[in-house]
């Protein structure tokens, strides 16, 4: 498949910011600035990134509690939601919400959630809603293996395809859920052969590959288009964080850091653009400080930004 070179040059870009951002709301989380629970998602940025290149602007992401590489790259905006991450007003759930419940429809991200697999019958409307309005729109979803074990991946997925659904589920295989090793609690190889069970396609890509996540997504998400049902693409890949900030990680051998560290998606994909010579080193360089100065400006963006008012908090509680 012939990429052209823009969009070659804006996945990279993208997955700068994704990587930025994330380092930097680790350091804001490390002194406090930051309240509550935050999954980074350092390590993954292909994932995202490769799906939602394949993408229509009008078209639906359902994300997870890993969400803001998701949210980024389907064009959600660094300063709203690094003030949702500090408490703010000026966030995108006003600072009641923060990681895990960024939103924002007219983009068509349909929100972080904080429940392991809700997002995937939350696709299914989505999905089911544009069939039935027959415009032609996809939906994204985006889970992780752990959640592939629960009950809601089965349901939503088999209806899915039973009603031929134009939905696209991403399998985001980091080798852990939380803590658990996904080895010891799956037979399969490939989790994208449970595909097999619903009546639908699957494919298993290299997730730190962006080019090979495209290829794939793209390829389901015109399967979908044209009405004929879901897929189901495995990406795997690795967190270079804990499940959490603040987790010790002492569940994970050190030699498989090391092996995933060398599988780094962005110093690998940016290789490859030089390689290319679609990139000179100084593209690259201006990439990353004018990534390093769109974060830098959200971050202040969020501390100037007011906390809600305590006669706020039963605000924005029913639509």
């Amino acid at each position: 498949m012939a990429i052209d070179t823009s969009t070659l040059i804006n996945m990279y870009r993208t997955m700068v910011r994704i990587r930025q951002f994330e380092e930097r709301v680790s350091g804001e989380f490390a002194v406090g600035n930051i309240p509550g629970f935050v999954h980074l998602y350092i390590g993954e940025e292909a994932c995202a990134v490769g799906a939602c290149t394949a993408l229509s602007p009008d078209d639906y992401v359902s994300s997870t509690h890993r969400g803001h590489g998701h949210l980024i790259a389907k064009g959600g905006r660094t300063d709203l939601m690094m003030a949702e991450l500090f408490g703010k007003k000026t966030g995108y759930c006003k600072g009641k919400g923060g990681s895990m419940h960024i939103a924002d429809i007219d983009l068509g991200i349909l929100g972080a959630n904080g429940i392991v697999g809700a997002g995937i019958t939350l696709a299914g409307g989505a999905a089911l809603s544009a069939l039935m309005r027959h415009s032609g729109q996809v939906v994204l979803c985006f889970l992780g293996d752990g959640a592939s074990n629960r009950g809601t991946f089965h349901e939503g997925v088999n209806l899915a395809a039973v009603w031929q659904l134009p939905v696209v589920y991403v399998i985001e295989n980091n080798l852990y859920a939380e803590k658990t090793r996904i080895a010891d609690t799956y037979k399969l190889p490939n989790l994208s052969e449970r595909a097999g069970a619903f009546g639908i396609p699957d494919v298993t890509v290299d997730g730190n590959d962006v080019i090979a996540v495209y290829e794939a997504v793209t390829e389901a998400v015109t399967r979908a288009r044209r009405s004929d049902g879901p897929t189901l693409v495995e990406c795997k890949t690795y967190r270079m964080h804990g499940h959490f900030e603040g987790d010790p990680q002492t569940y994970k051998p050190p030699e498989e850091v090391e092996e995933w560290k060398r599988k780094d998606p962005v110093i690998s994909f940016r290789a490859r653009l030089l390689e290319m010579g679609i990139l000179t080193e100084n593209d690259a360089a201006a990439i990353d400080a004018e990534s390093t100065q769109e974060i830098e400006n959200a971050v202040v963006f969020a501390r100037e930004s007011p906390f809600p008012e305590p006669e706020e908090a039963l605000e924005d509680v029913f639509a």
